[in-house]
């Protein structure tokens, strides 16, 4: 197994520029997750690893080897699409094998490569179906399973998942997790869901608009964001952000009443006005008092997300594990504690720490 290490990569399509210097080193046996809205760049990045985009500029490698202009068959990578592209008339056996009867491996080779992935994947009771046989997990599957066969250097997968429903979703994180732990292959993981991207990855890339906002573990991303759109883009429900103003070096929040926050930083010189961050979960609701109101209540069982309209109009959504349900018009108060707050500049809206 290889890892990946891009210097200074570009997109260009005529004059449009879709990918601005990108700098990322992805170690060997690493799970990396591109993570981002719509739009920002993840596949294309995905695809010009993969050979399948050309390059503008910049330098790219493969373990050792620089692979920028190098064919998609010669850079050693295995790719996972978001269709299953399965040979419809073909056994599972004979859909994992076919890249290596392609390239002309010997019959045996090919049985034993696809026995070993089979077990990996739990396959062997359908090697005999046909993909019409099959359930959407089990079609995934398949389709991983040809992609190991081929003893790839680095594996993509371009949102695999997104065509599956929520509970095969979760189920197919778990095997392509335990895929991973399992046979230590360096994976580069596109998708525009952070949940999956929070519990796959060793390592999330943010991208938006071309560009990386921030590169770190899962949990180094969510308790320590450079910036507004990474608090707000890891985590689910998103970070609550409220607009503020300084004075006196302390913060107020017209959202809140005017309620001063202790300052968690020293707030640089000039600083007038910034964004609170807090996240739902962080956040305690005290019924039958205070200016905010119940607008929606979203029951799942063990807990409740209670959205809040503010005599500002701003929303605020607050995670409830109370067994008393909050119902519409509700007038309550929130508090929070002032070292679970993160504030961030107003007009550059990056992390003010």
């Amino acid at each position: 197994m290889s890892g990946v290490l891009l210097k200074n990569i570009t997109k260009k399509y005529d004059n449009l520029q879709v990918i601005h210097g990108v700098d990322l080193e992805i170690k060997q046996g690493e799970f990396c997750v591109f993570v981002g809205p719509s739009g920002c760049g993840k596949s294309t990045l995905l695809r010009m690893i993969a050979g399948l985009e050309e390059t503008t500029s910049g330098s790219m490698y493969i373990g050792e080897r620089e692979v920028t202009t190098t064919a998609p068959a010669e850079r050693g990578i295995s790719m996972v699409f978001q269709t299953y592209a399965l040979y419809p008339h073909m056994s599972v056996e004979q859909n994992m094998g076919f890249g290596l009867k392609m390239n002309k491996v010997g019959k045996a080779e090919i049985k034993r490569k696809v026995s070993e992935a089979s077990k990996i994947l739990k396959l062997d009771d359908y090697l005999q179906r046909k993909p019409k046989a099959l359930s959407g997990g089990q079609r995934q599957r398949v389709a991983i399973g040809r992609a190991i066969v081929r003893g790839p250097e680095v594996f993509l997968f371009d949102e695999p998942l997104s065509n599956l429903d929520a509970e095969l979703r979760v189920e197919m994180r778990v095997e392509i997790s335990r895929l991973h732990h399992e046979i230590g292959a360096t994976m580069i993981y596109v998708t525009h869901d952070q949940v999956e991207a929070m519990t796959l990855a060793d390592k999330i890339v943010v991208l938006r608009e071309g560009r990386i906002e921030q590169v770190g573990a899962p949990l180094e991303l969510y308790n320590n964001p450079d910036n507004k759109f990474v608090a707000g883009f890891i985590g689910s429900p998103g970070m609550n952000f409220l607009a503020g103003y300084v004075e006196n070096g302390a913060v107020c929040i017209p959202a809140l009443n005017d309620k001063v926050i202790v300052p968690v930083v020293d707030l640089p010189a000039g600083t007038s006005k910034v964004l609170l961050g807090i996240r739902p979960q962080d956040l305690q609701i005290h019924p039958n008092t205070g200016s905010l109101k119940v607008d929606v209540t979203e029951e799942l069982g063990g807990l409740s997300y209670i959205y809040l309209k503010t005599p500002t109009g701003e929303r605020i959504v607050a995670e409830h594990r109370d067994k008393n349900r909050m119902t519409h018009g509700t007038n309550v108060q929130v508090s929070f504690d002032n070292n679970k707050v993160m504030l961030f500049d107003d007009e550059t809206q990056q992390r003010i720490r």
